[in-house]
């Protein structure tokens, strides 16, 4: 394995166990997701910024606000990345309220509120709000059995993209219908059409780059989940990277995972641990953010599809965590 993408694994798995100690009692789907958000800041966390970060939430949101549900452990991870966290809390709970005007209350939107204060955009955030809510009401006109509450994050995500609606709403669509006859018609592929159509490019090298990476997988003898977990595939599959690159790092971070504790014969399952693996492997291929003002609109639709797919990821263990 390379020396950074090693550097990276341990990082993971020793944000994950600092994680564990400090929160007891919640889903385990959610350690991964919450140690991929600190994972991909490049720096351990300590016991105490987590235990401030959650007294922080606990003073400035109520015991029954959508930020202390499921999706707590990704809203704590995020203000103890940051480095005014008091600053990023205010910012998120202004931009739910925001939220509120367009979509109903929920912890999906939850973690729309939490994306939008590390994407940025020249145009006013109640534009860019409700133009997400248009875009949300073309997606449930195509597919309205499909289309929910969780949707609402992509196309809010969307609404940041130079492409005007219609066009959106078409390539969508398009990679919709060229990826059903290999993945069936259902939430996961809906998905991986919402990611790919906020990137730059032809529908067709979208979505073959895609396939490539699910098919050079499945060569190599590991079976990708067909569900939510395609959402982070796409994401990796539209940054700028080689895709036997990509399948040789995911290997070898799967094989790392293999051997860690929580991820053994009689924990989570192996489509779920490739996952993490794309997961691990996202952060090696993401541009510098520190240069997000200057970069072009197509990398920032890069950033904002790998976002998504980590909400995407996010969104799934709070299902798991419902039954």
């Amino acid at each position: 394995m390379r020396e950074a993408l090693q550097q990276r694994c341990d990082l993971f798995i020793e944000n994950r166990d600092t994680l564990k100690r400090v929160f007891k009692m919640e889903s385990s789907s959610m350690y991964p997701v919450a140690a991929n958000i600190l994972t991909g800041r490049q720096i351990p966390i300590t016991e105490d910024t987590l235990r401030a970060c959650r007294d922080l939430l606990k003073e400035r949101v109520g015991a029954f606000s959508n930020f202390r549900g499921t999706v707590r452990m990704a809203v704590i991870s995020m203000l103890a990345v940051s480095l005014e966290p008091e600053e990023k809390l205010r910012a998120m709970l202004e931009n739910y309220d925001l939220l509120k005007r367009h979509f109903h209350g929920s912890e999906y939107l939850a973690l729309v509120a939490l994306l939008l204060t590390n994407t940025h955009s020249p145009r006013p955030m109640e534009e860019i709000v409700a133009r997400g809510r248009a875009i949300y009401d073309k997606m449930k006109r195509e597919h309205p059995f499909l289309t929910g509450g969780e949707d609402s994050v992509f196309a809010v995500l969307m609404a940041f993209s130079d492409k005007d609606d219609e066009a959106l709403i078409a390539d969508m669509e398009d990679c919709y219908q060229k990826l059903r006859p290999t993945f069936g018609r259902g939430d996961g592929v809906q998905t991986v059409s919402h990611v790919l159509a906020m990137t730059q490019g032809a529908t067709l090298d979208k979505c073959s780059r895609f396939l490539a990476l699910f098919d050079g997988l499945r060569r190599a003898g590991r079976r990708y989940g067909r569900q939510y977990e395609l959402a982070v595939l796409a994401a990796l599959s539209v940054l700028p990277m080689g895709i036997d690159d990509a399948i040789a790092d995911m290997l070898a971070v799967d094989e790392f995972l293999s051997h860690q504790k929580g991820y053994g014969v009689f924990s989570i399952d192996k489509k779920t641990r490739l996952m993490h693996a794309a997961m691990l492997t996202s952060h090696g291929y993401v541009p510098d953010e520190r240069a997000e003002a200057a970069i072009m609109s197509s990398t920032v639709a890069m950033i904002a599809a790998q976002q998504a797919a980590m909400c995407a990821a996010v969104t799934a263990s709070a299902s798991a965590g419902s039954h």
